[in-house]
């Protein structure tokens, strides 16, 4: 029966394979010999089975054993994490981070911030979801996300505290057999017109607001990834982002066109880090927050250098 079972007995077997004998278990455990020999002759008694094979001068595991102790560890490891989680929630950690974040926003940053995290919080449960558009805004406003790291455009709302983190550069490419990939001279509004123009939007609501639309023919996407695919194929233009296409356009699958009098911003897109004014951040979110800035802050560094 699983609940006549306890932790301490759990800890016992593992001790007594751990230190090699029930005498050496007794010593670890600060406990008499007799206390840990019944203790493991109760769990046999009620389960049914035999774990230690106790024919030889030290107990050996029986093969119905070796799986036992292993499933013991996994409880007890789980059982020490479930402790550590309760004292962090005691202390005002948060009880789960849940992250949203836009494909737009580059990996290496988010990564090495969330590395940071784990290092220094490493039993925090963390969620985390990628949305295009205005996905991470809007889960960050209806408390699906705590915190969001996104584009915000055209302009920042007033119930959001931001953080700003990097530009992502939005690059107009081609496929290098689209005919605009051909063209000797910078592409003109015309130009662009002429052809599909593949547009991200977002899924909960496809006649919102659109930027930098410069065809009337546009497919739409909710996925950076399968526009990538349209996009390598040669089925329209648009702009990426450059440490999307870098590669590609290294080995000529892609070619950037130059664009007469471009309106993209120059400095590129703003990634924020957002969350709601009302939302009083834990010290992982804080945390978080700071590896973030500090990350974004030396990867535009090292761009300059380079």
């Amino acid at each position: 029966m699983i609940s006549a079972l306890t932790l301490e007995q759990l800890r016992v077997v593992v001790t007594v394979v751990d230190e090699g004998s029930f005498s050496a278990a007794a010593r670890a455990l600060g406990r008499v010999q007799s206390a840990i020999s019944q203790s493991v002759s109760t769990i046999e008694e009620i389960q049914g089975v035999t774990i230690f094979d106790r024919s030889a001068y030290r107990p050996t595991l029986t093969e119905t054993g070796r799986v036992l102790v292993d499933q013991a560890r996994h409880v007890l490891a789980s059982a020490a994490r479930f402790e550590r989680i309760a004292q962090g929630a005691s202390e005002g950690l948060e009880a789960e981070l849940r992250l949203t974040i836009d494909p737009l926003v580059p990996s290496e940053p988010l990564l090495r911030a969330l590395q940071d995290l784990r290092d220094h919080y490493p039993d925090l449960p963390i969620s985390f979801s990628t949305e295009a558009l205005g996905g991470p805004l809007r889960r960050v406003r209806d408390g699906t996300a705590a915190l969001g790291v996104c584009t915000l455009l055209p302009t920042v709302p007033d119930d959001v505290q931001v953080y700003a983190l990097m530009r992502t550069h939005m690059l107009p490419v081609v496929a290098r057999s689209h005919p605009l990939a051909s063209l000797a001279r910078p592409a003109t509004a015309m130009d662009l017109a002429d052809h599909v123009q593949l547009v991200l939007s977002d899924p909960d609501n496809p006649s919102g607001p659109n930027f930098g639309l410069a065809s009337p023919r546009v497919w739409r996407f909710a996925d950076l990834n399968r526009r990538l695919d349209f996009l390598a194929a040669g089925f329209g233009w648009c702009r990426m982002p450059e440490h999307i296409v870098a590669a590609y356009l290294a080995d000529g699958t892609l070619v950037r066109i130059e664009v007469e009098e471009d309106t993209a911003p120059k400095e590129g897109l703003p990634i924020y880090a957002t969350h709601l004014r009302q939302h009083t951040c834990g010290p992982a979110t804080r945390l978080l927050l700071d590896r973030l800035q500090f990350h974004a802050e030396y990867r535009a560094v090292t761009l300059a250098a380079n």
